[in-house]
């Protein structure tokens, strides 16, 4: 084995260690990454030759965790690893994001790349590392790649820069973005942030490169000692200069009329699509069906151009809008009137419908991962079927790209909205888009305010987002910067960045470059000009509600949240768990108890207002505590010789003394009327210190005859029977156990 290892340190003395020619060395490349405990097998395999009539990059990147990583077995009857997770989709997506750009165009071999997480302890994040592994073994690969890249998740905590934190450490940072990039170049930008400013997050991905390119230096050190620096020929392509000049001529000034017109996204697109069937017809039948592939390729570059040439020239975007200018947008609340919130956005042909679902602690999100466990309180899942493109096709399920956008407008509101002691309810906010011309994860967010707002849901401040893009012709050194984007400008343009954010600040982020050498001044532009962009949007969505409403709507069942000491859970639950069943059998309720530091969070849900309040009556029953001087309504439990038990709250009674019950005198406890099952109104007098007994009086709360004076024969026997009562309470305690 020819064993290479290569090391990196960060700021903090953590090293990073990359290993080549140990583990799977029958793929064209592989790498084992490792940073404390936690180590990564990255593997690359590349076919020999495309398929026939493949315009495109076929690239397939998985990020797959290993339960036995952690010490784990995965769930379920199996007992192996299924489906992907959402977060496995997402790493893997962040990971195809920074790679894809950087193959050849006219490269287009299927290209695999696998990333394996093998060993974890819990403390290093794994997601950080993906990026760098994947990268370094396509580096000591033939397979061409304009790379080698990194990524690097810096986030920052009390306010220092922390490159690749730990799980605890990120857990209270303000920043936390992933960005991946070449030695010289951005690639791509995603995370959240608390409110920062856009100075802050330019900040955190400066010194993110910094860090970057200390990781590509080490790469193009492992190429050259793997010997790895040519990489392997291929030709993908058949070219034809004179028909690509044909089409050229014969359709770039339609193509730039058609992109000037203004027309909608369906009228543009059928125009453009005569316009290549017009032209495909000046060639011959059997010319024309041979070379369909390069008419296709050389048609979009010329498509491509115009639009690009008419904004850098004219400042005139494909709908006729500026540069600056945000789409028309109208927007409504309480749509659905049965949905406990509902929203619809539209922002130009792009629209969401989005609704809010409000239930109990059982409703939470199960979180059972390599390396995360738990639930969660608030999710957001976004939908995006074929018809809100017009398109004729079936739906297979949820798509990556679903999951990837879902995510970021959920990152976008999750740090606005209430969880824990200040929400008793699980959240689930669903947007399913209706229409689609360009950034609908944005109007996922905006519609996601309001439909919360329209719930009730206090959220701490409206959020707003928005899709940013860019023209650039380096040539002659021109760019423009666009607001709102079409679905087409992200498709020709150089740059998707969008920015989501309330009046005061970020909250998430997610950019993807296609062009090399942005400068930060560019990206400093950007960024001002969708703020503006921001809280143009932002004014629009409080036109329709400026706050959330004062309370949920009547429909919405209720939850109330009482909070009692750590010690009375158990009385709550009881023994296997009989009490907590009883109240809700008895008031057609669901409850469920949260342990929280020294307390304990009880959450009762319940459709019936009476069925809530007998609820919360028997629970603080349980958990009070009895006090010296209050007055209680109580239940008779059993008749003394000397008095009765009369239980104050539940497991909880004291001895009512027959002299205690009233001012006349009884011989026996048959003359006081007194019965089991009696209720009736106490006094708790005394409790013993030492024993916790407690001593109950009627007598106190009648009206004292005048000049009554208390027998002394009485007074003896109540010290005399003292044992008795002892000895009577012990008795019924061992029995009730």
């Amino acid at each position: 084995m020819n064993i290479i290892k290569k090391t990196i340190t960060l700021d903090d003395n953590r090293v990073i260690e990359i290993e080549t020619g140990k583990l799977a060395k029958q793929a064209d490349g592989s790498v084992v990454v490792k940073m404390g405990k936690t180590m990564l097998l990255a593997a690359v395999t590349c076919a020999k030759e495309a398929k026939e009539d493949v315009d495109f990059m076929p690239l397939q990147v998985e990020y797959k965790e290993k339960f036995a990583s952690a010490g784990r077995f995965p769930g379920g009857f199996l007992k192996r690893e299924g489906r992907p997770s959402d977060y496995e989709i997402l790493i893997s997506r962040l990971v195809d994001r920074a790679l894809r750009p950087l193959f050849p165009d006219n490269f287009h071999a299927e290209v695999y790349v696998t990333v394996n997480l093998i060993s974890a302890d819990g403390t290093d994040m794994p997601d950080a590392l993906a990026g760098l592994a994947a990268s370094a073994a396509l580096s000591v690969s033939d397979i061409p790649f304009g790379g080698p890249i990194s990524e690097v998740r810096i986030a920052r905590t009390d306010g220092k820069w922390i490159i690749n934190p730990t799980f605890a450490q990120k857990e209270s940072a303000d920043i936390d973005i992933m960005v991946a990039a070449t030695f010289d170049n951005i690639l791509m930008v995603e995370g959240e942030m608390k409110e920062v400013s856009e100075a802050e997050m330019l900040e955190a991905i400066k010194i993110a490169h910094q860090e970057i390119k200390k990781h590509c230096r080490i790469q193009m050190e492992l190429t050259e000692e793997t010997g790895k620096t040519v990489k392997r020929e291929y030709c993908h392509e058949t070219n034809d200069e004179e028909l690509k000049t044909a089409i050229h001529k014969f359709c770039y000034e339609k193509c730039y009329a058609i992109a000037k017109s203004g027309t909608g996204k369906h009228e543009r697109t059928e125009a453009f699509n005569a316009l290549k069937e017009e032209f495909t017809a000046t060639i011959p039948e059997e010319e024309a069906d041979e070379k369909k592939s390069m008419i296709e390729r050389y048609y979009h570059d010329v498509e491509k151009e115009a639009m690009r040439n008419m904004i850098l020239d004219e400042g005139i975007r494909l709908d006729g809008r500026k540069t600056t200018e945000i789409r028309p947008i109208w927007c409504e609340i309480d749509y659905l009137p049965s949905a406990h919130g509902s929203a619809i956005f539209t922002r130009g042909e792009t629209q969401s419908l989005t609704t809010v679902t409000l239930g109990t602690k059982l409703d939470e999100k199960e979180l059972d991962e390599v390396l995360i466990q738990g639930t969660q309180q608030f999710v957001l899942h976004y939908n995006f079927p074929p018809f809100s493109t017009g398109e004729a096709r079936a739906s297979r399920g949820t798509s990556r790209r679903e999951v990837g956008h879902g995510n970021l407008a959920f990152r976008a509101l999750k740090t606005l909205v209430p969880i824990g002691q200040n929400n008793p309810y699980a959240i689930r906010v669903v947007s399913d888009i209706l229409e689609s011309n360009g950034s609908s994860s944005m109007a996922t967010v905006c519609a996601g305010t309001l439909a919360l707002m329209d719930a009730g849901v206090k959220i701490a401040k409206p959020v707003s987002g928005i899709a940013m893009g860019l023209i650039t012709d380096t040539k002659n050194n021109k760019y423009a910067i666009l607001s709102d984007i079409l679905g087409d400008e992200d498709h020709l343009g150089d740059m998707d960045f969008k920015v989501t954010g309330t009046k005061d600040g970020i909250t998430a982020t997610q950019m993807d470059i296609k062009v090399d050498g942005l400068s930060y001044e560019v990206l400093a532009q950007a960024l001002e000009q969708a703020r503006q962009g921001r809280l143009h949007i932002l004014g629009k969505i409080l036109e329709t509600i400026s706050e959330p409403r004062a309370d949920y709507k009547p429909h919405v069942p209720r939850i109330e949240q009482i909070i009692i000491d750590k010690d009375f859970i158990g009385a709550v639950i009881g023994p296997g768990g009989k009490v907590i069943q009883e109240i809700q059998k008895l008031t057609n309720s669901i409850i469920t108890i949260t342990e929280e530091g020294d307390k304990g969070l009880v959450d009762i849900f319940c459709n019936d207002k009476e069925g809530m309040e007998l609820a919360i009556r028997k629970i603080k029953a349980i958990v009070t505590v009895p006090e010296i001087g209050e007055i209680y309504q109580g239940t008779v439990k059993s008749i003394l010789e000397f008095g009765a038990f009369v239980e104050i709250l539940p497991n909880k009674d004291g001895l009512l003394h027959i002299s205690e019950i009233d001012y006349k005198r009884f011989g026996n406890m048959a003359e006081t009327g007194i019965k089991e099952g009696d209720t009736i109104e106490v006094k708790l007098l005394e409790i013993d210190e030492k024993t916790g007994k407690m001593r109950l009086s009627r007598r106190a709360l009648l009206e004292k005859p005048d000049n009554w004076k208390e027998p002394e024969r009485q007074e003896r026997s109540r010290n005399n029977n003292s044992n008795n009562h002892n000895k009577h309470s012990n008795n019924r305690r061992n029995n009730r156990r």
